[in-house]
Formats: structure tokens, C-alpha cells, sequence
């Protein structure tokens, strides 16, 4: 009953968004040598990950970005949990503007309550650990359990929670298949009791019917726990089935963001509507789809204007010029001149 009281207080109406990003940017030197620029008079080379985004998460949904691979969606998630240091821009959790917090001690109180669910479970568990020392290694290291007792019981119950067996716990990670990777990876994510988690690609290496079992997993706990979810995902179909709202990225940059239901019926950016025009329709299984054309330019030399003219084909000399702003369009948030004007096709 404790707990159905917690997650209710978590869903209040009114209460101001759990994370809420304001012209975040990360930008990184991949400039050559100091001496070597020097001997062939170089510039200075920014690659601009993440170039001023904003977006807010309210309590106990799902906000997921969505893009092409390099434009800027992981460098964002790993912003949010503290990862990355933000080159400008805040980062407020719960009220507080954690991006400004530098030492371990101020961010010591916001660590458990952050938790990152990463793209590849292959990789993001320790080969040599066995699961039950996997999930426990944050109850250990935030002091959540203090007696090997508590440690083994929370451990059994996570496992319960994320579908398997408390038995499961003395095996090694090669011992999984994919999905039941990722099971051991949420089970550690939720072993700090988080109120939110950055889920990067968390799907993106299974199998489709796998991928349908982990995003009901995903869905059931945050409807039990009241979790707040960041999804970052390239595709589109699988953001449609968890998403509340979605922001599109393009070259670092958000170009719209709506309602996850009106986005997918009524797209307002050009590139997000070529983003769709890839997914496949069951009832038009012989229609022709057109592929995303062009390539993303590079984020180190990105075009003038609009970043995203030299693939638009509304594009005019307006959009070669100047940055569109996000501005709110027919109840959705859109950067684009086109739009902006009504040329729309």
C-alpha cells in the first residue's frame, strides 16, 4: 500500500517537471596538436554534439528523442545523468540545477535517484562478475543494503521483478541470451530505486519479438514504480509504443517536439515527416517508400541557416541564411521556416 501511495504522489497533476533541460550544449575540441596547427595554420576544429536544446519530462512519462545516428541523442542522455559536463546550458532535476554541481559530495545525493540503461548488454556487464555481484554492485557502493543478508534479498527480489529467477544470480553474463542481458541490466538500473532512467538504444540490439517483451517490461515498471523514462531511440516504430511526448534531433538540435500521438499523425518538420515515410505500413504493405535522402552533414562544418536545407525540399534562400527557432505551430513546437510560412507540401 506504501508503495501504491508513492507512485500516486509521483503522478500528481501540477507538479513541475522531474527533469527539465534549457539550452543544453556539448561541444568537444578535435582539433589537431597546438604545434602542428601552428606549422599548417590550422584552425581550431568544434564538433558540436549537442548545440542548445530544450525539453522538459514530467513525472512518471516517457520523453524520448529520436534522430539519425551522430545527431546528438546519446551525448544528451549522458549529459542528464551526469556523465558529461555541459559545455552551456542547465540541467534541473527536481528543482535542482545538477549540471552546476561539480563535486562528488553534491552530486552523491542525486546518484541513486539517476540510473542509465545502455544500448548493448553485451557490453555494459562485467564478464567477470556474476549477476547477483552485478545488480548489487550500486546497493554496495550508494550503502542502500548494509548486510550481505539485505544485499541477497534485494538482489532476489529485482531478479523476480525483471523476470527471472532468483537462481539466475549465480550465473555469469555469457550465460544469457540478449534479452535476458538486458533484464540484468534494468534489475541494476532499479536496484537504487531511481525515480528516473535514461534508456539509450535499449533495444536496439535484440530481436523483434525480444525487443516487444523488453518494452512491455519497461512500460509494466514504470506503471508499478512511477519511473520517468529518457528514451533514445532511432526508431520510430518502437518510440511510438512508449513515448508521451517525442523530440526530433537533427545535427545536435531539436527540429520538433509534440505529443508522441499527434507527431506520428500529424508531422509538421519536413525531416520529420521523411523520418516516417520509412516506417512500414501493414495496410499499404506495396507502397513505394522514399529513404531519407542525403547524408547528415558533418557536426564540426555544419551548413548555414537551417542545418538540415541542403536535404530539405522546401528549403528557399531563407533557410540557407538563418536558424529557425523553435516556435509552437499548430500546438506543436517546430524550428522550420516552411512550416513557419505555410509552405508545406
Amino acid at each position: 500500500m506504501a508503495e501504491s501511495n508513492q507512485t500516486s504522489s509521483r503522478r500528481r497533476e501540477g507538479e513541475p517537471s522531474l527533469l527539465r533541460v534549457t539550452d543544453l550544449g556539448k561541444h568537444f575540441d578535435v582539433s589537431r596538436p597546438w604545434l602542428s596547427r601552428v606549422i599548417e595554420r590550422q584552425p581550431r576544429r568544434i564538433l558540436k554534439a549537442v548545440d542548445g536544446i530544450s525539453f522538459q519530462v514530467a513525472r512518471g512519462q516517457t520523453f524520448s528523442l529520436v534522430g539519425e545516428s551522430g545527431c546528438g541523442k546519446t551525448t544528451v542522455g549522458r549529459a542528464v545523468v551526469g556523465q558529461l559536463a555541459p559545455s552551456f546550458g542547465r540541467v534541473e532535476f527536481d528543482g535542482l540545477e545538477i549540471s552546476a554541481m561539480r563535486s562528488r559530495r553534491q552530486r552523491a545525493q542525486f546518484r541513486h535517484r539517476l540510473q542509465m540503461i545502455f544500448q548493448d548488454p553485451y557490453a555494459s556487464l562485467n564478464p567477470r562478475w556474476r549477476v547477483r555481484d552485478i545488480i548489487a554492485e550500486p546497493l554496495r557502493a550508494l550503502g542502500l543494503s548494509r548486510t550481505k543478508r539485505a544485499v541477497r534479498e534485494r538482489v532476489e527480489e529485482l531478479l523476480g521483478q525483471v523476470g527471472l529467477s532468483p537462481d539466475d544470480g549465480a550465473k555469469y553474463p555469457h550465460e544469457f541470451s540478449g534479452g535476458q542481458r538486458q533484464r540484468v541490466s534494468i534489475a541494476r538500473a532499479l536496484s537504487s530505486q531511481p525515480d528516473f532512467i535514461v534508456c539509450d538504444e535499449p533495444t536496439s540490439s535484440l530481436d523483434v519479438s525480444v525487443q516487444a517483451q523488453i518494452l512491455n517490461l519497461m512500460k509494466d515498471l514504470q506503471r508499478t514504480f512511477g519511473l520517468t523514462y529518457l528514451f533514445i531511440s532511432h526508431n520510430l516504430a518502437v518510440v511510438y509504443h512508449v513515448s508521451d511526448h517525442v523530440g526530433v534531433m537533427y545535427l545536435g538540435r531539436l527540429c520538433e517536439v509534440a505529443q508522441a500521438e499527434q507527431l506520428f499523425t500529424q508531422p509538421q518538420h519536413p525531416y520529420t515527416r521523411m523520418l516516417l515515410d520509412t516506417i512500414p505500413d501493414p495496410d499499404a504493405p506495396g507502397r513505394r517508400r522514399e529513404p531519407v535522402g542525403g547524408e547528415v552533414p558533418s557536426p564540426i562544418d555544419p551548413p548555414s541557416g537551417c542545418s538540415f536545407h541542403p536535404r530539405c525540399p522546401l528549403a528557399n534562400e531563407r533557410c540557407v541564411r538563418e536558424v529557425p527557432a523553435l516556435k509552437l505551430q499548430a500546438r506543436v513546437l517546430v524550428a522550420c521556416h516552411a512550416v513557419e510560412e505555410g509552405r508545406q507540401q
